[in-house]
């Protein structure tokens, strides 16, 4: 089984995509990578796993300690797509009103006014999310699923694209609330951030050596490598790839296994199933293939279901993770030929 995070295609016996256009927009999407590793050094996985998030128009839940550049990843895919990015800090007294905008007296007219707030953007970055308690972080729902901010009565549409690009620290970090289940579920994709290996933190430090300050991105050299227009067409392509009947059921089959787990309290619900399959669609597109493989499928299920799983206190206690489990669930299904 191979985990999308580890950055590298998967291979299968799908028919390879032969148009110069799409070969092209994958190109593209490679500088992307490039660009980004200007400012961030060994987490090609989780660049990836954000450009599969742009494609499928999905979100991204970014987990690791304090200090992993998190952070600094998003704001360097923002810089290299040329779209427009937004901060919020999570505090524990921060209100809705402060992430999706408010009504403002005007002294002038006498009226209110709405006061966008910064969900209004392209890539949101919502910096330590679980630092704010669930009614603030419930603000976000409308805007993950619908692409729209409702205030007063009056449903009001966000720019496209859109993505909510959320890191949290490990739960177990003091100050920390655990996500509702509804908002993890519109999270595309979590994804793990590692703290480097000995030969990457010695990078890091040579690049801080050299000057590199992470707060000027273009004088770390990271340019716009992808516009508007082929960002479109890269989505468009990806939708068109196809699934056999025999690879849908398969999907399936994963999800409905992790549901009979003893281990297993809640499982993945028909949600998981159809993200597991847009992201498993994005990987093959990216990959050069018309078509999806359970190669495809097990390369992205744990980033898509690992947070979508709960297990059973028994569980826990043994010191069973989700991830094993979901490994263990790949190992049992039948995949088809």
């Amino acid at each position: 089984m191979t985990d999308v995070t580890t950055g590298h295609p998967t291979g299968s016996a799908s028919t390879p995509l032969g148009t110069v256009d799409q070969t092209a927009l994958r190109h593209a999407l490679s500088r992307v990578r490039t660009e980004v590793g200007k400012a961030v050094v060994g987490q090609d996985g989780a660049v990836t796993g954000l450009i599969i998030a742009l494609l499928t128009r999905g979100h991204v839940l970014l987990e690791g300690v304090p200090g992993v550049a998190k952070t600094l990843l998003v704001r360097s895919l923002s810089q290299a797509l040329s779209l427009d990015t937004k901060r919020i800090q999570f505090t524990p007294d921060l209100m809705p009103g402060d992430v999706t905008g408010s009504l403002v007296y005007d002294g002038r007219t006498g009226g209110f006014e709405f006061r966008e707030g910064p969900v209004f953007t392209n890539i949101l970055l919502a910096d330590e999310i679980n630092r704010t308690p669930p009614k603030t972080q419930s603000a976000l729902l409308e805007a993950m699923e619908e692409r729209q901010v409702s205030v007063d009565g009056v449903s009001r549409p966000l720019p496209d694209p859109f993505i909510v690009a959320a890191t949290q620290n490990p739960i177990e970090y003091e100050g920390t609330y655990a996500l509702p289940e509804a908002q993890l579920d519109r999270f595309l994709l979590k994804l793990t951030l590692d703290v480097p290996e000995r030969e990457t933190e010695v990078e890091v430090l040579r690049r801080h050596a050299a000057g590199f300050n992470p707060r000027d991105l273009v004088a770390a050299g990271v340019t716009p490598v992808l516009s508007a227009s082929e960002l479109a067409a890269a989505r468009t392509a990806t939708a068109s790839v196809g699934a056999t009947p025999d690879v849908l059921a398969y999907i399936v089959d994963l999800a409905r296994a992790t549901r009979s787990s003893p281990s297993v309290k809640l499982g993945v619900s028909p949600r998981g199933t159809t993200a597991l399959l847009a992201a498993a669609k994005a990987w093959a597109w990216l990959s050069g293939y018309d078509s999806i493989t359970p190669d495809h499928v097990q390369a992205m299920l744990l980033p898509v279901w690992r947070h979508r799983v709960q297990l059973r206190p028994e569980a826990e206690l043994e010191g069973v993770g989700v991830d094993a489990i979901l490994r263990s669930i790949v190992q049992q299904v039948q995949v088809p030929i």
